[in-house]
């Protein structure tokens, strides 16, 4: 596996940007915000290249003088070397932006050096304020933190529209202590096919995700039961399942459960730092309680009945088996208390809290990378 590279900006990104757009002068220069204690702490604890790679307009020419250039630029350099912050490189383009150079951000002309096998692009970043930094990183075949902060000056020369980089931004954010937490907690990614003769399924999860969902197993209302796993979870879902729904109903409920199961167990890996345990919810005339624990072993507790035989086009019957199957493939505790009069609310409610309760147990503290078990294992 190669180096993991962090690209990161100077102005806008560590240091403050001016009206002028130039640090030229001490007084013009404000450290950002927990940038000292993040980026030493990147530094420290984190696996990547730290390279400085920045866009200064006509620098060395009269409208911007190397020697007030300098001074300024070699302190900010000491002042992070003294907390721990090395970069390994620093590149400046001294272009003017209509000269289009390829050495100017977003090309790539001063970083060739690094489409190598020595280096792992796919998982790095380049961290900057404005959209060129995205550009750059979908130039690299990396990702961009962009820090999208209000009082900073346009968002740069970009040559494609902001919604095609949209990809390629994997957080955006204008605090370091956010930065620092989203490269030292990885995404939780996971991917799952599972084929049988009843039915073919493939499912893939972003725990850390935003609530997106693309959900087709042929059931409509149990579409929008998962959709409520995925909004309410915070979770990103992707679920497509054929399956024999010309018997019944029953296979593709059962078998997308023990495989959505399977895939939290895998996303979740090591499980260091999470919470573990996880919520009570109200739904009009409903009440729900679910409480999971994420603790190797798998146990129901269903404390609550159903009096019509269907909810739109799912059996109330396989309610419970759904969550009994996916407990089995998660090897996880959970117990399930509702209670109310409509039917709809009452699995919805059901559906909301276990979704709560997820985002809950899986929810970690960079500070705290440890194991929630006296055990030594989950």
């Amino acid at each position: 596996m190669g180096k993991k590279v962090l690209f990161i900006d100077r102005d806008g990104t560590i240091i403050k940007e001016t009206v002028d757009e130039q640090i030229d002068s001490f007084e013009k220069m404000i450290f950002y915000p927990k940038a000292f204690t993040y980026l030493g702490k990147i530094a420290k604890e984190l696996d990547y290249e730290l390279v400085m790679i920045t866009n200064q307009d006509g620098l060395g020419t009269d409208i911007f003088p190397e020697e007030t250039f300098w001074p300024v630029h070699n302190f900010i350099m000491k002042s992070f070397e003294n907390e721990g912050v090395f970069f390994d490189a620093v590149y400046i383009d001294k272009t003017f932006p209509k000269d289009n150079a390829d050495t100017r951000k977003p090309g790539t002309g001063m970083l060739i050096s690094y489409f190598s096998e020595e280096y792992d692009l796919e998982n790095s970043f380049v961290i900057g304020d404005r959209l060129t930094d995205v550009e750059l990183a979908k130039n690299l075949g990396a990702k961009g933190i962009f820090i999208n902060d209000e009082t900073h000056l346009g968002a740069g020369e970009i040559t494609v529209k902001r919604e095609e980089l949209d990809d390629f931004i994997a957080l955006e954010s204008n605090d370091w202590e956010k930065i620092y937490e989203f490269l030292k907690l990885e995404n939780r990614i996971a991917e799952i096919s599972r084929k049988t003769n009843e039915t073919d399924i493939q499912i893939k999860i972003n725990l850390d995700g935003t609530g997106k969902s693309d959900i087709n197993t042929g059931l409509a209302f149990f579409d929008h039961m998962l959709d409520q796993l995925a909004r309410h979870g915070q979770m990103d879902l992707d679920i497509k399942v054929d399956g024999d729904l010309e018997v019944d109903e029953h296979h593709t409920i059962e078998d997308t459960a023990i495989a959505l199961g399977e895939l939290f167990s895998k996303a979740l890996g090591n499980k260091l730092g999470i919470e573990r345990y996880g919520f009570a919810l109200p739904m009009d005339d409903c009440l729900a309680q679910v409480a999971i624990d994420f603790g190797g072993r798998n146990w129901l507790v269903w404390d609550t009945e159903f009096k019509r035989e269907k909810v739109g086009d799912m059996p109330t019957e396989m309610f419970m088996h759904f969550f009994k199957s996916f407990t089995d493939g998660a090897k996880a505790n959970l117990n399930i208390k509702a209670e109310g009069t409509n039917e709809h609310h009452k699995i919805e409610a059901i559906f909301k809290a276990f979704a709560k309760s997820i985002k809950m147990a899986v929810k970690r503290d960079a500070e705290k990378m440890v194991l929630p078990s006296t055990k030594g294992m989950l």
